[in-house]
């Protein structure tokens, strides 16, 4: 091949050697901006990646916050479902124990022989002190001399000049009797409890109510024969045997001269002043507070005819003969 122009073989031409030196600083120049642009396009992910891990960092943090706080109301939750669980427990257990009648049944088995056994036990006090006595944990027997108590309480009402008026004697002798049996049993137990003596509420609730036979006797004989000698005789001799039977039993079971003291002290006062109220104040309590409800004792009122005076009668017969005259 021959070079344009009469050129030898070989020579080098002068223009393509010039384009081809241009195409290559072309393709020079476009490998370095191409490298540029790659160069930018990776700093840019890169810039983007450090955002995203920097926004990434902040909420992991955020909602490691937030988890905590989760956490806690979750706890939270659960605490209070579990207090409300276990209420519910308690309050359906305690609406079951009082809605069971069958809870009360150990309390009141009992046969007539052992309540007479007891009734004559409570006027015997015991001598030995130096152990725990027995005592019996029914309420049949206690519970029927409360009645009986307040049965002769009215029958001693009725023998008085006290007027029963609108059912209000029987009323205030069944608060009576129940108040101090439930209320003193109340009061020793928690007595009891502070001077470390070895009782439950049911057996201080029997054992009062044993130790009342002494005041039945006492006032039914009493309310009968109406002598003050009498009353301090069995008082004394009656009602003393059964306080001394009480306590006995609340010394065996009391450890320490100072508990003992206090507690059968004020046991023995409650009991016999209780005594002395029924006879002499118990009367005149009630009257006050019937006068006080009801008002005085009143007669009730009544219509009385009276006299036309005199005067009247001759104003009468006088104007009686001026109208026969006019007609």
């Amino acid at each position: 091949w021959c070079a344009p122009g009469g050129a030898e073989e070989g020579a080098p031409v002068s223009g393509g050697g010039s384009a081809v030196i241009d195409m290559e600083n072309m393709d020079d120049t476009s490998g370095s901006s191409f490298e540029d642009m790659g160069e930018m396009h990776q700093r840019m992910k890169e810039e983007e990646e450090e955002e995203e891990g920097e926004a990434g960092g902040a909420e992991d943090e955020e909602g490691e916050f937030l988890g905590v706080k989760g956490l806690r109301g979750q706890l939270g939750r659960q605490v209070a479902d579990q207090v409300w669980q276990a209420g519910k427990r308690q309050a359906s257990r305690a609406f079951s124990l009082y809605a069971n009648i069958d809870i009360l049944r150990p309390y009141f088995d009992v046969e007539p022989a052992q309540v007479r056994a007891r009734l004559l036990e409570s006027m015997i006090p015991v001598k030995m002190v130096n152990f725990p006595q027995k005592i019996a944990g029914e309420l049949y027997g206690p519970l029927m001399l409360v009645f009986t108590l307040v049965a002769i309480l009215l029958h001693g009402m009725k023998t008085s000049d006290t007027i029963i008026r609108e059912g209000t004697l029987m009323g205030t002798a069944i608060g009576t009797c129940f108040g101090y049996w439930l209320g003193v049993s109340s009061f020793i137990y928690f007595l009891a409890y502070l001077c470390n003596a070895q009782i439950t509420m049911v057996q201080m609730l029997s054992l009062l109510g044993y130790g009342l036979f002494g005041h039945c006797i006492t006032l039914f004989v009493t309310y009968n024969i109406h002598f003050h000698s009498l009353f301090y005789i069995f008082w004394l001799g009656v009602g003393g045997l059964s306080t001394l039977r009480m306590v006995a039993v609340l010394v065996s079971r009391t450890v320490g001269h100072t508990q003992r003291l206090v507690l059968c002290g004020t046991l023995a006062a409650l009991h016999m002043l209780f005594l002395l109220y029924l006879h002499f104040a118990y009367h005149k309590v009630v009257e006050g507070i019937l006068d006080t409800l009801e008002g005085p004792n009143m007669p009730p009122f009544q219509r009385v005819a009276r006299d036309i005076p005199v005067v009247s009668n001759a104003l009468l017969n006088t104007t009686a003969k001026a109208a026969a005259l006019t007609l």
